[in-house]
């Protein structure tokens, strides 16, 4: 690939020689070669670039670089938007089995779409349907009548339950877990964690879980379109109906999803997230690292949860929250200033206490 090849991927501007052959792309530090592609879109990889050998580039537009130090460069406007481009366009493809590999076991009633490709020890179960061009790697679990759309690539030890739904170009990697019965069970009569909820005040239950019953899940799992989701994730299934996850959402490592949460489109839930049942949360919504969301409650589109964030509570869409319990941004920010201020407002008190107390002894001195 040329640095005119870059330019174009990237729809950028090139600088300077774009006829020039790409080895490979790099940290501008550990370039060894001219032809190294140096990636210095921010002013710590920019500063790198200084003693780098590369005599090629990605540059921030507002990069300001000493002339005659790069051969050439490409300017780009979003220095992460175009690590996309970059990394797709060098990327290199799992190594997927071509065919059906001897060791798999495909049930006869499954049914098979053009061009998939399944690895060893690979389970494919009872009228389950496979998409065109979809790559199951080695140790994949595809449950009966499950169903998997186009193009979809399943990494290996992915498990995915009877009648789960999964759209097109949908991505599982390691270990993703998907229609693992949810965490559904009830006691014959009022139950501890009953008694709490109804009697926030109180500090006691009197009342034993003797007996816990299972709630069976007769629901399923829908998966839409380009779904990503990480190693170790688990989504369950729903209760009656289905859990459910919108087109393009991204679903990070480690992440927990309850029974009959419904996410909606294009949504960001980034690691050690724990979403709990019957939980709807709207479109573009971001939950940063280890946010917890409470069961049945609404959370709105475009709403940003903070890392490590509490949420109890429904939240209106376009909402910034933080904190534990989860508050507006502005509102956690005042709390956390003002428990900042604790200790000078209680050596004031005391200060005025001493003054106080001489003043009502008549102690001219104190």
């Amino acid at each position: 690939m040329k640095l005119h090849d870059v330019a174009k991927i990237l729809d950028a501007d090139v600088v300077g020689d774009g006829a020039i052959e790409i080895a490979r792309v790099v940290h501008p530090s550990e370039a060894t070669s001219p032809s190294d592609l140096a990636l210095a879109m921010n002013k710590e990889m920019l500063a790198a670039l200084e003693g780098s050998v590369s005599r090629i580039a990605v540059l921030g537009d507002d990069t300001a670089l000493p002339e005659g130090r790069l051969d050439g460069y490409v300017l780009v406007t979003r220095g992460r938007y175009a690590m996309a481009g970059l990394t797709k366009a060098f990327d290199k493809p799992v190594h997927a089995p071509s065919g059906i590999h001897p060791s798999a076991v495909v049930e006869e009633t499954a049914n098979l779409g053009n061009d998939v490709c399944i690895g060893p020890f690979t389970y494919v179960g009872h009228a389950a349907v496979i998409g065109a061009g979809t790559v199951l790697m080695s140790n994949v679990t595809v449950g009966a009548e499950a169903v998997l759309g186009d193009q979809c690539l399943i990494h290996a030890g992915a498990r995915i339950g009877e009648r789960v739904r999964i759209g097109d170009r949908a991505i599982l990697h390691h270990n993703a877990s998907l229609g693992a019965d949810g965490f559904s069970f009830v006691t014959p009569t009022q139950s501890s964690a009953e008694q709490a909820k109804e009697s926030p005040s109180t500090d006691t239950v009197d009342v034993r879980n003797t007996t816990i019953v299972r709630i069976n899940s007769i629901g399923t799992v829908e998966i839409g379109d380009d779904v990503e989701i990480g190693a170790c994730t688990s989504i369950d299934r729903g209760t009656i109906s289905a859990t459910r996850i919108g087109s393009g959402t991204k679903i990070d490592d480690l992440v927990m999803i309850g029974h009959n949460v419904v996410v909606g489109e294009n949504c960001m839930i980034c690691g050690q997230v724990g979403v709990a049942g019957s939980t709807v949360i709207g479109d573009r919504v971001v939950l940063a690292g280890q946010a917890g969301i409470a069961d049945h409650i609404t959370i709105g589109s475009d709403v940003v949860v903070g890392a490590g964030s509490g949420v109890g509570a429904n939240i209106k869409s376009g909402m910034v929250v933080l904190g534990y319990p989860a508050l507006p941004k502005s509102k956690t920010t005042e709390i956390v200033l003002n428990m900042m201020r604790l200790n000078r407002l209680f050596e004031e008190q005391s200060s005025l206490k001493k003054r106080l107390t001489a003043i009502e002894s008549g102690n001219e001195k104190g």
